[in-house]
């Protein structure tokens, strides 16, 4: 499929409705409102598309964004590829999900993580604490870097209150899956999120929640699901 026939489709399965509720969660025009489940057999009949992914990207279309993540052949992405997107990103869900999971699924995805985390911009912050999130969720316990982990759960605890909204949100997230996939720092984990306490964030008038942190390990240990990885992050 070409990048315009996608567009065509995009458009077609656009929904004012789902539009309303996007812009409520932070996803910024320009924009159809595409339902992921619309986004789906796009992703099933292409797999992986490394130009595709990035020439959709670069439309500044969110749904059309979204729908690159899904497709990118994250391997391939370079350094250089990720800071584009991220400076490119500017609706929430691209920023939180869509850029920390190709992030995640390549070569730099921690390297990035740490540097953006020491941006000046909120969205950078976001993205690069998801990015930390995602990747302690996905990479075997072998292959992480547990005393940069445990520096990062410590100064999670040091300034989340201090920190911007939705940065105080993705490092909750990252204390939870730190938590819940590393199973050798879940006690340090569940202490760091009984030091942070409840986390107060804006979410624009929606009925969302913040995630106790406590309580979702918690549910880890109770399913036995701790430590067990997921194998795609992306969804």
């Amino acid at each position: 499929m070409t990048v315009q026939e996608i567009m065509t489709y995009l458009e077609a399965h656009g929904n004012e409705g789902i539009k309303k509720i996007l812009v409520k969660h932070g996803v910024k025009e320009p924009f159809f409102g595409v339902k992921v489940e619309h986004l789906k057999p796009i992703q099933k009949k292409i797999k992986k598309d490394y130009q595709l992914a990035k020439d959709l990207y670069a439309t500044g279309n969110a749904d059309a964004m979204y729908l690159a993540g899904l497709i990118a052949d994250d391997e391939q992405m370079s350094k250089a590829d990720l800071q584009n997107w991220i400076g490119q990103a500017t609706s929430q869900n691209i920023i939180e999900y869509t850029v920390p999971w190709v992030a995640t699924g390549g070569k730099h995805g921690f390297e990035l993580a740490l540097e953006w985390i020491d941006s000046s911009d909120e969205g950078i912050v976001a993205a690069g604490w998801s990015t930390l999130a995602n990747w302690v969720s996905h990479q075997p316990d072998s292959e992480l870097d547990i005393p940069s982990l445990k520096s990062l759960m410590q100064r999670v605890v040091k300034t989340i209150h201090s920190s911007p909204n939705r940065v105080r949100y993705t490092m909750n997230t990252f204390i939870i899956c730190v938590g819940s996939y590393v199973a050798s720092l879940n006690a340090e984990a569940i202490q760091a999120a009984k030091d942070i306490g409840p986390v107060m964030v804006d979410k624009g008038g929606t009925a969302c929640k913040t995630p106790d942190a406590a309580e979702y390990i918690a549910k880890a240990i109770s399913k036995g699901t701790l430590g067990k990885k997921k194998k795609d992050v992306k969804c």
